[in-house]
């Protein structure tokens, strides 16, 4: 647990079970007392307070993400050997992000929102039917299911395949209590998905279509040598696998999180319901109280000197932005949901911040906000039955496996 008083010495495993059940319990005496946390037992550092995890999020020279982005990967100091853009460093990264911007850009996201709101209509209408007193989960019955479903669709995956994207991230994110390290399984669902894109590709090679994988493939890119070329079968599946993976779980776990969060504060629920513009500005503040993504770990090129505290060049390094964005030094009574909140206050670090924010935020927020909207239709009053709820054990992303509701009249 976490520790009780203020000369208790201060306690932060992320892979205990204790933290999978409430990682915002550790955040407050870090960010007071150890600003600059160090962990003997697994050797790693971890930053807690907003200034400085913004800081070390945009500071890629110093806090590297070539050697992946959890504590498993990056103690081997080994590069990671998938080109992910999420795990390669500029000048490499100038060329992926410059994809990425040509297809997550506002206009192409607007196109998507009939897309977005025809499959979350889908798998809502197949799990309940709206009368009160019914009951269904809002997680297991409904949220796992149309975030993968969207992203696997602009990249071009068959309808049959793609739920079993889920099941191989949810296997290959899994972490037992104690276990850093991706499981035999973990590592063989991530081989079967990256095989599967791998075969995509080759399909789409021969036979493109209006996706994301076709257009991967048509794509022009200009190497760092100015040299300007297409990108290979092993970048579009690195590429395509972390595009299903965050796809999958962010939108997830945040639509989940957020009904809970609703029912503890039932007259911020109202005020959705009573006007729907407010929606957006909901959709941030969740990503700021209770962001799927907990912490990135990235590894130390050099030794820093930070808060008296001195982090040795080649060190594991946690940058806890779902702590920072609790940080009463950043934000105004942290601690407190509010939907009305003053949100210039503060860079939200929910979807990351620098070249490493998250890929596809425009898209995950658009989802949420579909969601969001279907959801007030749905359930105007609901409460959640709280013993029925369950959260899971992933590393790098908190949440809820299960967030049972029922219906009220």
């Amino acid at each position: 647990m976490a520790a009780d008083t203020e000369h208790d010495a201060v306690v932060f495993d992320p892979f205990s079970a204790d933290f999978y059940r409430d990682p915002h319990a550790f955040y407050p005496r870090l960010r007071a007392q150890t600003p600059v946390f160090y962990n003997a037992d697994y050797d790693f550092y971890a930053l807690s307070r907003h200034a400085d995890v913004a800081a070390g999020l945009k500071d890629f020279t110093t806090f590297s993400s070539a050697y992946g982005v959890d504590l498993g990967m990056v103690r081997t100091g080994q590069k990671a050997p998938a080109k992910m853009i999420i795990s390669i460093d500029p000048p490499e990264h100038r060329v992926m992000r410059s994809l990425v911007n040509k297809v997550f850009t506002p206009r192409a996201i607007r196109a998507l929102h009939d897309m977005v709101s025809d499959t979350v209509d889908r798998f809502l209408a197949a799990v309940c039917d709206a009368s009160a007193g019914s009951s269904f989960d809002v997680v297991s019955d409904f949220s796992v299911y149309f975030p993968v479903d969207v992203i696997t669709q602009m990249l071009g995956v068959p309808e049959e395949q793609r739920q079993q994207v889920r099941l191989w991230i949810d296997e290959s994110l899994h972490r037992a209590p104690g276990q850093i390290d991706i499981s035999e399984s973990g590592k063989q669902a991530m081989a079967e998905m990256w095989l599967m894109y791998y075969q995509l590709i080759q399909e789409r090679r021969e036979a493109p279509r209006e996706d994301m994988i076709s257009a991967l493939i048509a794509a022009e890119v200009t190497r760092d040598d100015g040299t300007t070329d297409r990108l290979r079968d092993s970048e579009i599946a690195g590429f395509a696998t972390l595009l299903g993976g965050a796809g999958a779980e962010t939108v997830t776990k945040l639509v989940g999180g957020a009904v809970a969060t609703f029912a503890r504060h039932p007259e911020q629920w109202q005020q959705l319901l009573d006007d729907r513009t407010l929606i957006p500005a909901a959709v941030e503040e969740l990503l700021r109280y209770d962001a799927p993504v907990q912490y990135n770990v990235r590894r130390s090129t050099r030794e820093v000197r930070l808060h008296g505290v001195t982090i040795p060049a080649g060190a594991p390094v946690f940058l806890l932005g779902a702590s920072a964005n609790r940080d009463p030094d950043a934000w105004t009574a942290p601690d407190t949901f509010d939907i009305s909140r003053d949100r210039t206050e503060a860079q939200n670090l929910g979807f990351g911040y620098g070249i490493h924010s998250c890929l596809g935020a425009a898209l995950a927020r658009m989802e949420s906000r579909v969601a969001l909207e279907k959801l007030l239709d749905l359930m105007p009053r609901y409460e959640v039955l709280w013993d029925g709820c369950r959260r899971v054990s992933m590393q790098n992303v908190a949440g809820y496996s299960h967030v049972p509701v029922r219906i009220l009249v």
